[in-house]
């Protein structure tokens, strides 16, 4: 069984992020966010809810409650303007995409790398557990 350094286990990680970044659900994502990127409405309401952010938080700082609630009431309403903007519906769809294709990508890896200890350790896939373990549970110490 090859072993493998750290450094060509970053460098094959590397690669596998330079196909990812050529997939059609990131092309897709690419496309899309240069769209709200060109989209003069969905700028000018981003703009003033990062304002309104700002102001908000500042509102929380110095507990002036009244105010704080005014900005929030604002907020809910840019917010739900831009949500309307079928870009930006489109964008949050290729957001979640992307992200379950790289937790899809995570859990297989992770899936692998376990199942690769139990089989190298002589241990049990069903059960999930290493030969070490295997062997303690019945006694056996070879």
């Amino acid at each position: 069984m090859a072993e493998y350094t750290r450094k060509q286990v970053l460098d094959e990680a590397k690669r596998l992020a330079n196909m990812l970044a050529n997939t059609e659900e990131i092309e897709r994502f690419k496309q899309v966010e240069a769209k709200i990127n060109e989209n003069k409405k969905v700028q000018r309401l981003i703009t003033k809810i990062k304002a309104l952010q700002k102001q908000a938080v500042n509102l929380q700082a110095y507990e002036k409650h009244e105010a704080l609630k005014k900005v929030e009431e604002q907020l809910d309403i840019f917010q739900e303007e831009i949500d309307a903007i079928p870009v930006v519906q489109e964008f949050k769809e290729t957001q979640v995409v992307v992200n379950d294709v790289l937790q899809l990508i995570t859990a297989t890896i992770a899936r692998e790398v376990t199942n690769q200890v139990i089989e190298s350790t002589g241990g049990d896939l069903l059960s999930g557990e290493t030969g070490s373990k295997v062997r303690t549970k019945s006694g056996c110490s070879h």
